[in-house]
């Protein structure tokens, strides 16, 4: 099981993390970058640093894009994904709010191609829920679910198709996960067909402003 990581803190606010998150590289899928809900007006000095050093430590990048579930421009979305290529080097991006309708996909298509022609090598999609099954095709990852740990395991289900699927390019991010049961979070991922996960502890506003404890070897 390999990790997706949205570390959605500052660099210079928890110092910390980082140098853990890059110290327990190699159980990363990949880091989203996220320093502004996108790159942001400008580039950030603390997160240059941070992503050389990740970069450094041979993690695939992702830089964080909202498609607003369709209706964001395009070219916005493109102009966001060769800014984290420009200034932060990322070889990937995690494109959020997808929407998961049929009438959506072949959108998503284009815009997949778009940011694939712009540099992205990997493009993970978030619908955050089961889309129709054309989706999953487009993307190297889709996460197909994105939500509390009591959700996942009181009201999760999947349609047929991922249920015939052994596990694969899906991703399950949950959050509040007791510490304690992180390592289960993991097992249970695996089980419904995720080959990534990212189970962290925090709570919203930002559940992802903490490392998740399976970084560090909690899930073993």
């Amino acid at each position: 099981m390999t990790l997706l990581i949205p570390l959605y803190v500052h660099p210079a606010e928890d110092p910390g993390a980082w140098h853990r998150l890059i110290a327990s590289a190699d159980r990363a899928y990949g880091v989203v970058l996220n320093p502004a809900s996108g790159p942001g007006p400008a580039p950030d000095p603390a997160f240059t640093t941070a992503a050389e050093a990740l970069r450094a430590a041979g993690v695939r990048l992702l830089g964080y894009v909202d498609t607003d579930y369709g209706t964001r421009d395009r070219a916005d979305a493109v102009d966001d994904m060769r800014r984290y290529r420009e200034w932060y080097g990322a070889d990937g991006c995690f494109l959020d709010q997808v929407t998961t309708a049929p009438e959506g996909l072949a959108d998503c298509r284009r815009l997949v191609r778009a940011v694939r022609r712009c540099g992205a090598r990997t493009v993970v999609l978030n619908p955050g829920a089961h889309p129709a099954p054309g989706y999953v095709r487009l993307a190297d990852l889709t996460v197909t679910f994105e939500g509390p740990w009591s959700t996942y395991v009181s009201a999760f289900s999947r349609p047929s198709w991922a249920a015939r699927r052994s596990p694969g390019p899906l991703c399950h991010l949950v959050y509040g996960v007791p510490e304690a049961l992180v390592p289960l979070a993991v097992r249970t991922a695996h089980r419904r067909g995720a080959a990534v996960c990212g189970p962290v502890t925090g709570e919203p506003p930002n559940p992802w402003a903490a490392l998740t404890p399976a970084l560090t070897g909690a899930q073993r």
